[in-house]
């Protein structure tokens, strides 16, 4: 770890070395980074990039609300930039949020300046960069319904800018190279009434506090959801409310989301996961394809990867 500390650039903002992702994710769960970094602007973050040995792994984090890190940690540098680039400005009906901003934070400022369109937003956990990569979505739409333009750079610190076709999004997923670190986007919007927008989002907020479990430990759905069905119904019917893993739980409130009951670890929780994956199957289900973003080294492994 030190060795990688050593090889990389000076930048503006700050390195963190062996920092535990457990604090970084709503899960509470996962191994050390090797050094994380959080830069202070669009700037600082290119030229770290441009610097920056290829050898080294990169891995970009937003909120950590839909994040699983493995226990063994993440190796090389993990980028994040909800510390200082989250700036949100508009113009006309189109609203430019850095991807560090959240969802609530981009529903809310359209919200004030009377842009509807967005009210969805509030119901999505973690950053615009997070649910621009895997195209989230809730309450019948989804990023890719109002992004115009994606901007970012790639891992030589080139920039680049892209359309949801060159992304190809689709039902929460999107084909833009792994090695793309999306630092702003731009959304359009309609203009709308802000009294009408303020009281949607409030229905929204109060939908999801009726059928999500609130206050504990959760990374969001787990599961996307099948054609033609919802993921809890499936993993209801297989039986799997309330099924355990050491401290990780099928919630009582939404069979799509798995708990950390204050003792688990990420083999808990993926482990769980996988387990629910294939009772489904044996019950005649579908095949439940992970939405929450599983990175990082097992305990016992060497490697990481995301599946």
């Amino acid at each position: 770890m030190n060795s990688i500390l050593k090889q990389l650039p000076k930048v503006r903002g700050s390195y963190t070395p062996n920092a535990p992702m457990a604090r970084h994710t709503w899960f509470g769960v996962g191994g050390p980074a090797d050094v994380l970094f959080s830069p202070v602007d669009e700037g600082d973050l290119a030229n770290f990039l441009v610097a920056c040995p290829l050898n080294i792994p990169i891995v970009t984090v937003g909120a950590g609300s839909n994040l699983l890190v493995r226990d063994g940690g993440i190796a090389g540098v993990v980028i994040k930039l909800g510390t200082h680039i989250k700036n949100i400005q508009h113009n006309g009906t189109c609203i430019i949020a850095q991807t560090g901003a959240t969802d609530a934070d981009v529903a809310r400022y359209a919200q004030k300046v009377g842009i509807a369109g967005l009210e969805f937003l509030i119901g999505i956990p973690g950053t615009i960069g997070g649910g621009l990569r895997m195209n989230a979505g809730a309450y019948g739409s989804e990023f890719k319904d109002i992004t115009i333009l994606a901007n970012g750079f790639d891992r030589r610190g080139n920039r680049f800018t892209a359309t949801t076709a060159d992304m190809g999004m689709a039902y929460r997923h999107s084909d833009a190279p792994a090695e793309w670190i999306f630092t702003s986007i731009e959304l359009q919007g309609t203009k709308g009434d802000i009294t009408a927008i303020r009281m949607r989002m409030k229905e929204i907020i109060a939908n999801r506090s009726n059928a999500q479990p609130r206050g504990v430990r959760t990374g969001g759905s787990t599961f996307a959801n099948p054609k033609g069905s919802k993921a809890w119904l499936e993993i209801d019917k297989a039986g799997c409310r309330e099924l355990r893993v050491g401290g990780a739980q099928v919630s009582q409130k939404h069979c799509n989301f798995l708990i950390n009951n204050g003792d688990a670890t990420a083999t808990d929780i993926e482990t769980l996961g996988e387990t629910l994956k294939k009772r489904v199957k044996a019950a005649g289900g579908p095949s439940l394809r992970w939405e929450i973003h599983r990175i990082g080294r097992s305990q016992n492994e060497g490697t990481q990867n995301d599946q």
